[in-house]
């Protein structure tokens, strides 16, 4: 019998031991000795004190009995919250609508994951009538197969059959293609480990693009504005009714000379009312001064890629040496240029100035918080780590400064891709033009904050680059530039960042460790599962400290995008249907800053007032059919529902049920990674992340 802890007596108990006298002797004279007894003598309150504590101890009981209840009904209700969704959305239908899969490789891949499904629902039925009998083979890796006179009945001759059959021919590919994955894996995260090593040794020697003086600077006040380069700035949009105001309203406030600037908003919306709220916002600009003008196509062709080409073929676009692009959400500070342009100056090989984007909803919701920890680590670690040590990188499509002979001299833009920006920057790099990513210089923009368009985002983002790998592999090995530089392109760049990645991450998390619970002989070690992953979380939280909380919730979501980033992947590399499909990433029109919009509204007053005393009758009556069009225009119906995801749905249930599977094996580290990642693809899956719209 265990012996019973009486913390009271142990913290209360008094000393009857007497100690033998202690004399101290003190330097001042009137008091030479001082006689102690006992202990307890001399300070007659320790026993009450130690009373009192105990009590305070069990308080302290009393309160972590408390926490752990309050966690306890915290889980019962997360749990019943969570039943209820499914109940709500799965049985019974409300506010969601199911997803449409446009391309074949979506409706295969779904096919492929439920044969699964089906597949291990079977086996874990096989599995449990085979432990209710007391067939415990599965516990050990050692099998007994038993012989011919132990064998009882027909079920028990399938079962042992399967086994055989399992071990001989199910195991050895799956362990092979578990090996091969692994290897995948331990690659990727070597090279994670050399970004971060290379990302530390930048900043401990504080290695960044440095402007040497002030290019703009000239004794002659008259003739300073010569010095300043001709600059264009193109906004391209379509029907971005949410973002279009402030994204033009920042652009217009950049801080450069009217003469030196031009800006073109480049409108591909098939809206009219939101081509006339995009007019009427231009006109308001265009009174104050500025020197914008609006461009509309009738025929959206080559999306993104095909509105700035047809913008750059403009007869004036001559006069300019640089060009800036933002898209709509984005709103660059009023010194911008003031800090990209001047790289340029006495730089003749340079053809970029990539700025670093910055979110301001990042904290909106769990989802933007999951995204703004990836984005953190591309642009401190992965762009800066490769534009200081390679002069090349990725183009992000916007917040960034191009020489337009540049463009012109690696093609200009194409139509060929959804990644128009990722092509231009290849093209310019087998040219031999160098790149200059500026950690430093932040424009803020916005981060999707519902599901749907997050996924729709990251489709494009991962079938973009494989399709544009098969149309540059030919002029990559073909070209001019060194040995290094190719291989950089094509192992790196290409294959370990773009596709080795979602490959690994869906193969082996999402259909090898649950069919290894069905099939014990092909094991996945335990550091394969928790101990890697979680360093390379680790090691993606850096650029982002206060995400840190979010660890475990973020290498759960990346698995579960996985499967997107897998469907999307073999989109572009084998070309199907959906991997030149561009959606525009839908936009909740955050606003910035409190006084960017008070300072908006502010010389919007003044605006009105100045236009109702100056302005000509012209302009005026142009501004009046503006206004009047906006009022007249019928606002279009919205219509907005949570959608279910019948992919994450099927890959929620396989990870369930083979965590019930790893029970019967005893599997501790398996069971609670299957457990929480089935959770999350149940939450993914039933469109529970995110912003709900319904």
């Amino acid at each position: 019998m265990a012996s019973s802890l009486d913390f009271s007596k142990w913290w209360a108990k008094e000393n009857s031991r007497k100690g033998n006298p202690v004399v101290v002797t003190m330097e001042n004279p009137n008091y030479s000795v001082l006689e102690i007894n006992g202990p307890d003598s001399a300070f007659q309150s320790v026993g009450k004190e130690r009373g009192r504590n105990a009590k305070q101890f069990t308080w302290v009981l009393f309160l972590k009995a408390h926490r752990a209840v309050g966690c306890v009904a915290w889980l019962g209700n997360v749990l019943w919250a969570l039943l209820g969704g499914i109940k709500k959305r799965l049985v019974f239908g409300k506010g969601v609508s199911m997803e449409n899969e446009k391309s074949g490789k979506g409706k295969l891949l779904f096919r492929v994951i439920l044969t699964f499904l089906v597949m291990t629902l079977t086996f874990l039925i096989f599995e449990i009538v085979a432990h209710l009998k007391g067939w415990h083979y599965f516990q050990s890796h050692n099998l007994h197969i038993p012989q011919t006179l132990e064998i009882k009945g027909w079920f028990h001759t399938a079962y042992i059959m399967w086994l055989e059959w399992r071990a001989d021919y199910i195991a050895p590919p799956i362990q092979s293609l578990s090996t091969f994955c692994v290897a995948l894996f331990l690659i990727q995260s070597v090279d994670r480990m050399l970004l971060c090593l290379g990302c530390f040794w930048i900043k401990y020697k504080k290695i960044k693009p440095k402007i040497e003086a002030n290019p703009f600077k000239s004794d002659d006040l008259e003739g300073s504005k010569c010095n300043y380069p001709m600059v264009l700035v193109q906004i391209p949009m379509c029907n971005e009714r949410e973002v279009y105001e402030q994204s033009i309203s920042a652009v217009c406030q950049v801080d450069w000379p009217k003469d030196r600037l031009l800006i073109q908003v480049l409108d591909d919306s098939d809206d009219e009312s939101i081509q006339w709220l995009i007019k009427g916002e231009v006109s308001k600009w265009s009174q104050k001064g500025v020197n914008i003008i609006y461009r509309h196509r009738l025929v959206r062709t080559g999306y993104k890629a095909g509105n700035l080409k047809s913008a750059m073929n403009c007869d004036y676009v001559k006069e300019y040496e640089f060009v800036a692009i933002f898209d709509a959400d984005f709103q660059p500070n009023p010194d911008f240029l003031k800090q990209t342009v001047p790289h340029f100056k006495d730089n003749p090989e340079l053809a970029l100035v990539q700025a670093r984007w910055a979110f301001v909803n990042k904290d909106e919701n769990l989802m933007t918080r999951l995204q703004n920890i990836n984005l953190c680590f591309h642009f401190e670690v992965e762009q800066q780590v490769n534009g200081i040590f390679f002069n090349f990188f990725g183009f992000n499509g916007t917040a960034g400064v191009w020489r337009i002979k540049a463009l012109e001299e690696s093609g200009g833009w194409l139509e060929r891709t959804t990644v128009e920006d990722m092509d231009i920057a290849v093209r310019a790099h087998l040219d031999g033009w160098k790149f200059i990513f500026l950690n430093d210089v932040k424009v803020l923009c916005e981060l999707p904050e519902s599901y749907e368009a997050y996924r729709k985002q990251q489709h494009r983002w991962h079938s973009g680059p494989m399709h544009l790998f098969r149309l540059c592999l030919p002029a990559i090995i073909s070209s001019k530039i060194v040995f290094w530089k190719k291989a950089n392109l094509i192992l790196l760049f290409f294959l370990l960042r773009k596709l080795i990645l979602p490959f690994y991450s869906f193969t082996l998390f999402c259909i090898i460790l649950p069919l290894t619970m069905f099939v014990p002989e092909a094991e996945l070690p335990v550091w394969v599962i928790c101990y890697v992953p979680v360093f390379m979380s680790l090691l993606n939280i850096i650029p982002a400290p206060k995400s840190f909380p979010f660890i475990v919730p973020y290498l759960l979501f990346e698995n579960t995008m996985s499967v997107t980033k897998f469907n999307a992947m073999v989109s572009g590399l084998f070309q199907l249907g959906s991997s030149y499909e561009w959606v525009v990433t839908k936009k909740a029109g955050r606003s910035s800053e409190p006084d960017l919009l008070a300072a908006e509204e502010r010389e919007s007053k003044a605006m009105n007032y100045q236009l109702i005393r100056g302005t000509s009758d012209s302009g005026l009556s142009e501004l009046n059919k503006l206004k009047e069009h906006q009022e007249a225009a019928p606002k279009p119906p919205v219509k907005k529902m949570n959608k279910i995801y019948k992919k994450e749905l099927a890959l929620a249930f396989l990870l369930l049920i083979a965590a019930f599977r790893s029970l019967l094996s005893a599997q501790g580290v398996h069971f609670y990674f299957l457990l929480f990642q089935g959770v999350t693809f149940l939450l993914v899956g039933l469109d529970l992340i995110g912003e709900q719209v319904s």
